[in-house]
């Protein structure tokens, strides 16, 4: 570790501070259905998942193998390189939970280290096959197996359970919602906090810190661990709002349905070393329970900005990071240039979001946006109280019985 430099040192402060970012942006994969159907209380459940995101960051380490090893060349990286493709990571994350959209943390990450190192050692430094198997074609396949899965498994909860007793099969799925949320949080934990470990591994193995092709040290998996945890127990609120409420009304069977449907992808992804998208698969597997219940839909306007979302979550954070590259390769001003508009950018996204407050006491309070359709009937229509004003004088009062007057006195 004598070759731990100053700027070793900021890359793995932001590279911490995407985490935490990462565990806030996040916490509605695991929790968004349970909170929105009731089975925890909101505090309760982000306690819950930040806890069990800490142990999840301890169970294996291949996820953080693919990014520190296999997805770029990390011979020609240098600390610069990581620093800029965390500043694009982190303002797509701070941006699309401004909006609150559930977008990719993990592709966030990925694409500003593409763009940076783009940037910085040409196209030849990306490892094209790791990027097209274990980045993007997990990114299609996990919300579409998610999806179906959690649509097979509703529609059978809903046909086991329609000769049992109505308030008991409620109970027994919200209990059911709760371990399946538990194991959403764990799965978090093996998957996500991981992507940040592997970014400080390829940080430090650039920085001459450890040698190539290290495991993550034990404090990198602690620190990441934990960083991830704090954000999760912050709670981002906006996006549990969108997950839970903003996409379907979910009963408690659906809930369930969905959470483990999710689970099993991003476990079975995680021992694979496939850096998939958790908010993907649990987005896929909520719009899947939604259509697997009967009468059930899906807010397809949000569905649509959530995808939009999705397919710019690479470019974007690539373009950011690659920008980033080319202003900290002009020196040690150009790195401190960044920084200081990494921290001015947050701040400001910060106080905006200050303008309306979503937090635990009115996250299950959602409005679904109007239609054009419907704000153009809105805007052409008799505002309510002139109609009624002039049904009531078309309607002759009862015997005995004076019409209300609708005249005013001047």
């Amino acid at each position: 570790m004598e070759n731990f430099s100053l700027i070793l040192a900021i890359v793995v402060v932001t590279a911490l501070a995407f985490d935490f970012t990462n565990g806030f942006h996040d916490t509605a994969n695991a929790m968004a259905t349970t909170i929105s159907t009731g089975a925890l209380k909101p505090k309760v459940a982000v306690a819950m998942s930040a806890a069990l995101n800490l142990v999840g960051a301890f169970l294996s380490v291949e996820v953080a193998n693919t990014i520190s090893k296999g997805l770029v060349d990390e011979t020609g990286i240098r600390p610069e390189v990581i620093f800029a493709a965390l500043v694009g990571a982190i303002l797509w994350n701070l941006l699309t939970w401004l909006v609150g959209l559930p977008s990719s943390s993990s592709h966030a990450l990925m694409g500003g280290l593409i763009g940076a190192t783009i940037a910085s050692a040409g196209l030849g430094a990306v490892h094209g096959d790791v990027l097209v198997t274990k980045v993007l074609i997990p990114a299609i396949a996990a919300p579409l197996v998610a999806g179906v899965a959690a649509m097979l498994a509703t529609r059978l909860s809903y046909r086991l359970g329609r000769k049992a007793d109505g308030k008991a099969s409620e109970k027994g799925y919200r209990a059911g919602q709760i371990a399946s949320a538990g194991l959403v949080s764990l799965a978090h934990g093996t998957n996500d906090a991981q992507k940040t470990m592997g970014i400080i591994t390829l940080a430090l193995v650039a920085g001459g810190a450890v040698a190539p092709d290290s495991d993550p040290p034990v404090w990198v998996i602690l620190t990441a661990g934990l960083a991830i945890a704090l954000g999760t127990y912050l709670g981002g609120w906006r996006i549990i709002r969108t997950m839970g409420k903003g996409l379907t009304d979910l009963q408690p069977q659906q809930g369930f349905a969905a959470q483990t449907s999710a689970a099993t992808v991003i476990l079975a992804s995680s021992h694979l070393g496939f850096s998939l998208s958790t908010t993907h698969s649990v987005s896929g597997s909520v719009m899947g329970a939604g259509l697997g219940r009967k009468g059930g839909v899906v807010r397809w306007s949000t569905a649509t900005r959530m995808f939009v979302a999705w397919g710019l979550t690479l470019p974007a954070a690539a373009l950011v990071g690659a920008v980033a590259e080319y202003v900290t390769g002009l020196g040690a001003w150009g790195t401190a240039l960044v920084a200081v508009f990494l921290v001015g950018s947050s701040a400001a996204i910060w106080k905006i979001s200050r303008r309306e407050v979503v937090d635990h006491t009115n996250v299950n309070h959602h409005e679904e946006p109007a239609g054009v359709v419907t704000t153009a009937i809105a805007a052409v229509a008799v505002p309510p109280t002139h109609a009624a004003e002039d049904l009531s004088a078309t309607i002759p009062a009862p015997a005995g019985e004076s019409a209300p007057s609708t005249a005013t006195s001047v």
